[in-house]
């Protein structure tokens, strides 16, 4: 591998961590240190990027999708050539001083990730849809250790897996993604209390949410008018640059109708992930963990929220993670999971199907080669089976397959 740059690919995901510490070895894994930033005529703005692309192809033909996660996050056509993102970074970083600063991030997506993040039909292979997903000033107060404020449209604090595919271990996204709160509008703080760990208090309109969920309130209530999550987040870095762990709590009082999660009425989730680069394996052996429990207080899938459907829900996965850097040029990264949703509502039930009153669980098992034949030029290939009763469907149909295999390949370019 080679070593860490300070603008890998991870930076040009959302600041979904939202603080920066040690180089650490997710930054070394979550793709790539062979991205580079370009200067641009302003001294310290920067400029990046990437495109990504690949094919997909799920055994049940007609290019729909699996409903293994029966949510958003990886509703990409199935069977079909995809530009998955065409993807701009522009911004001017804070700088390590301890002194009054200001600086700015906009990243701008297009393709068929950004039809997905923007709750459109990435199932359809819409692939012109042009996506604001992260716009943010970002304002340094010298007090204390440093105050860094950033207000406007951000990644969430939740979850392993960055929003976009180039950023993770694996191509496609895993089902633990799916619980996890997408970019909002709104004002986070973070604080570092000491040299390897960080506070994270963030206050936005929720995902999906402008300043209004509007959905079965009437128009003179307060829920009518405002929607509002709440998110708490710990993180921390061992002194050596070789782990670091991260627990986050979210609170969507309101609910959200984000990609993942849709509800008129209560969400709380809770996430911890963390990883891991032994040392005696000098940054070619990675592991990483992620778990999240999501609560919805009366749970109600599709867009109608009807009431018949409404019902508590607590929905759980575990994932595990590993890669292995066996060659310059030649890697290998798994993937195994557990997911479990009560009611089957993890699998995104028509309204008047759910409740059933059962549960769902599903398993999944993800290998991914990789190889960096050239420069800023990233090529991937993965094999992955989602086991669980009847968890598999083509899009629009029944769940009648306890198997969901999918092939993928990926090619990525930075700049």
């Amino acid at each position: 591998m080679k070593k860490l740059k300070l603008i890998p690919l991870l930076a040009l995901s959302c600041l979904s961590h939202g603080w920066a510490g040690a180089p650490s070895p997710e930054d070394l894994d979550k793709v790539g240190e062979w991205v580079s930033g370009v200067e641009t005529a302003k001294s310290g703005i920067l400029l990046s990027g990437y495109v990504d692309a690949g094919y997909v192809y799920n055994f049940i033909g007609g290019g729909s999708s699996v409903a293994t996660s029966g949510f958003a996050p990886d509703t990409q056509a199935k069977g079909d050539f995809n530009l998955n993102a065409v993807k701009l970074v522009l911004e001017k970083p804070l700088s390590p001083a301890h002194e009054f600063q200001a600086g700015f991030r906009v990243d701008l997506m297009a393709g068929e990730d950004a039809a997905g993040l923007s709750q459109n039909t990435a199932d359809a292979g819409t692939s012109d849809s042009l996506y604001v997903q992260q716009a943010v000033v970002m304002v340094r107060v010298p007090f204390g250790n440093g105050l860094d404020i950033e207000v406007g449209r951000m990644g969430s604090l939740l979850g392993f897996e960055a929003d976009e595919r180039a950023a993770n271990l694996n191509i496609t996204k895993g089902l633990n993604e799916s619980l996890d709160p997408g970019p909002a509008s709104g004002i986070r703080f973070v604080y570092p209390v000491l040299e390897w760990m960080a506070l994270m208090a963030e206050v936005n309109n929720g995902n999906g949410l402008s300043t209004s969920n509007g959905v079965n309130d009437g128009l003179g209530s307060f829920e009518a008018r405002d929607g509002y999550a709440f998110t708490a987040a710990a993180g921390a870095t061992h002194p050596g640059g070789n782990a670091e762990a991260q627990v986050a709590f979210n609170a969507a009082p309101w609910g959200s109708e984000g990609f993942g999660q849709q509800e008129n009425e209560g969400l709380y989730s809770f996430n911890a992930w963390g990883t891991w680069a032994p040392l005696c394996f000098r940054d070619k052996l990675l592991f990483a963990f992620n778990t999240t429990y999501l609560n919805a207080s009366d749970f109600g899938n599709g867009s109608a929220f009807a009431p018949a459907t409404d019902d508590a829900s607590g929905l759980f996965t575990a994932a595990v993670y590993a890669k292995y850097q066996f060659t310059p040029v030649f890697s290998l990264a798994g993937r195994a999971e557990y997911t479990h949703g009560d009611d089957d509502q993890l699998l995104d039930l028509e309204p008047g199907l759910a409740p059933v009153q059962g549960g769902s669980d599903i398993w999944g098992l993800t290998l991914t080669a990789g190889f960096d034949v050239l420069e800023n030029v990233l090529l991937r290939a993965e094999y992955r089976v989602d086991l669980g009763n009847d968890v598999a469907a083509a899009n629009g149909g029944a769940f009648n397959d306890d198997q969901a295999h999918t092939l993928a390949t990926q090619v990525v370019f930075s700049f």
